[in-house]
């Protein structure tokens, strides 16, 4: 409970803060700045909690140890970690979050008297216990797969729906025992076991390609336990930061799955993502062949090209582009080329991962153009240069019924006048399918990794 009403007054600080720097991260422009207004407001929050904690010099002992080991770490970790790595590290901040979440309540259960804990305390800490477990687990999946420690394709085996229904009914029927009795250590250990294998059973079948919307979803699951560990602790501030996170991650998971085209029960047990081998040279599905080109002759294409649109995508991401990207650009800028960049919801591995990695490369802000707002220039665009995507730019998201990426919203790339993919081999997107784009008789390839052919076609356009 709050001792004081300066106390309340303080939370309340804290939870304008949080809101305030949530607001900020709705643009790249004020990304950085809401970042660190969310951050004093945790400061905060954690500032006033702690004369509120049980002393002794065990706990505090312990309170120290913990913000002595863990905030060089974290600080390390953030500074150090590569952009290309950075939707690994949110998996983890996810999963290390739901699983605090869900031993906060494992252990106020466990303190609870002897009589039995309280319908209003047993209810929240079986939503935390199963939540954060399920998310704690399920992150560890999700880095697996997106650190290729684990092949990132859907692992699905015979009877696999049967046997996670049978893991989801045994979580409800321990659940409704420990909300009805209040007691029972063993079944919350027993319910705290199983959310994690469902966390692991649920990621398993998932494939690399809906990695974005599975972290985001992730990620609500971890706010939704934190909130219920507020109930527990008797924390408004937990309640208020937890409901936001929860909340804001509801909502962009749902507008990433729409951003796919897929229902968000479909991203989920629909197995999709499966990557399928290509061939390694310029040809195609059935032998067919595609236009490829020079660094030489598509530099000078781009050099006196009147707008040029990029589209980046995961290859950007993987040959640590960004940088030679951005002054491919600065170079068309010099000869008075009109350089934008197209950035598709879904592109990379998670939310805003290629408004992350430009803006690293310290990309002009105005220059990142969503979707919806310049699908309609790509008529009067020059060259579309294709850095490292397929999929979003699949035309079979809009022409292809039986295809499994049919409805997706995709960026019109196809209506540029010509187009440029940078690609290393022929090999699908994650959605394993072929691109017909690429056999169009105005789309030209350069074959090597991303970063190399950057670099070749910056010295040509100089050139040019």
């Amino acid at each position: 409970m709050i001792p004081s009403p300066a106390y309340a007054l303080i939370y309340l600080a804290a939870a304008v803060l949080f809101i305030l720097g949530l607001s900020q991260l709705s643009s790249p422009r004020h990304a950085r700045r809401g970042n660190l207004i969310a951050a004093l407001g945790m400061l905060v929050a954690f500032a006033a909690t702690l004369p509120l904690l049980h002393r002794t010099e065990l706990n505090l002992g312990l309170i120290a140890l913990g913000v002595v080991v863990g905030a060089p770490i974290g600080a390390w970790a953030a500074r150090a970690v590569r952009m290309t790595a950075m939707p690994q590290m949110v998996a983890t901040f996810n999963g290390v979050g739901g699983g605090a979440a869900a031993l906060v309540s494992t252990v106020e259960f466990l303190r609870a008297p002897a009589g039995g804990a309280a319908l209003t305390l047993s209810l929240p800490v079986v939503f935390s216990v199963v939540i954060g477990a399920v998310s704690f687990s399920g992150s560890g999946v999700a880095y697996a797969k997106l650190q290729e420690l684990m092949r990132g394709t859907p692992i699905t085996y015979r009877g696999q729906q049967a046997v996670n229904g049978g893991v989801a009914l045994a979580i409800v029927a321990l659940a409704v025992l420990l909300v009805v009795t209040g007691v029972g250590g063993a079944a919350l250990l027993g319910l705290l076991l199983l959310a994690l294998v469902l966390g692991v059973a649920f990621v398993l079948p998932i494939g690399g390609a809906d990695m974005p919307v599975v972290i985001s979803l992730l990620n609500a699951f971890t706010g939704l336990a934190v909130a219920g560990d507020g109930f527990v602790v008797n924390s408004p501030v937990l309640i208020i930061g937890g409901t936001l996170v929860g909340a804001s991650g509801t909502l962009l998971t749902k507008m990433m799955s729409d951003a796919m085209g897929r229902s968000l029960g479909n991203v989920l047990f629909g197995a999709f993502g499966q990557v399928v081998a290509g061939s390694a040279g310029p040809v195609g599905a059935e032998g067919r062949s595609v236009r490829s080109g020079s660094a030489e002759d598509i530099g000078t294409l781009l050099a006196y090209a009147q707008r040029v649109v990029i589209v980046p995508g995961y290859g950007l991401a993987v040959a640590q582009a960004q940088h030679v990207a951005k002054e491919l650009a600065d170079a068309l800028e010099q000869r008075g080329v009109t350089v934008e960049y197209a950035i598709h919801p879904v592109a990379g591995r998670m939310p805003g991962h290629m408004n992350v990695l430009l803006a690293e490369a310290n990309v002009p802000y105005d220059q990142l153009k969503e979707m919806d707002a310049i699908n309609d220039s790509f008529k009067t665009t020059d060259v579309a240069l294709v850095v490292g995507a397929n999929d979003v730019v699949n035309p079979a998201a809009r022409n292809s019924p039986g295809s499994p990426i049919y409805g997706m919203p995709i960026l019109n790339v196809d209506e540029a006048h010509q187009i440029v993919f940078l690609k290393r081999s022929m090999r699908p997107g994650f959605a394993g399918i072929d691109n017909e784009l690429l056999y169009d008789p105005k789309t030209v390839m350069l074959f090597g990794d991303a970063k190399a052919s950057l670099t070749k076609l910056v010295g040509a356009v100089k050139a040019a």
